[in-house]
């Protein structure tokens, strides 16, 4: 990676859970900045820099995109296979991050060219740890070419 800040886009509806990921990422420092949207559409808009996202230069393209599934608007699935079929942004790492253990949800998502699916624990503490591993592996081990 550059030696821009690392930014996640983390594509959550249920503000709780946003709390819970934003505030891991945080203190585990494996983030140097989170954007927050709550629906499908506004994933779409700010990756593809449209309505009030359309300065890019305020709105960079982030490094990863931590995206739900169960999404209003627009489901994560429709973003997932939107993003992951634009040449300009397949490359960018997507990582499933759903209450869904659902394997058809789980086949559709590698369908579309998830780069990772994970289930989010019911309870804190397991929620909390699997952010940290999480943090560890894609933003402090894994290797991107860009």
């Amino acid at each position: 990676m550059t030696g821009e800040p690392f930014l996640i886009l983390l594509v959550e509806d249920d503000l709780a859970h946003a709390e819970i990921v934003r505030r891991n990422l945080e203190e585990f420092r494996v983030a140097n900045r989170i954007v927050h949207v709550t629906d499908g559409q506004q994933a779409l808009d700010y990756l593809f820099h449209q309505g009030a996202y359309g300065d890019a230069e305020a709105y960079p393209a982030p490094g990863m995109v931590l995206l739900d599934l169960r999404l209003p608007k627009v489901d994560g699935l429709e973003v997932l296979k939107i993003v992951k079929s634009d040449p300009d942004l397949s490359r960018i790492p997507i990582v499933v991050l759903t209450t869904s253990s659902a394997e058809s949800d789980m086949a559709r998502a590698y369908e579309y060219q998830a780069n990772s699916y994970l289930v989010k624990p019911v309870d804190l503490p397991h929620f909390a740890a699997q952010m940290e591993a999480f943090g560890f592996y894609w933003l402090a081990w894994n290797k991107y070419p860009y």
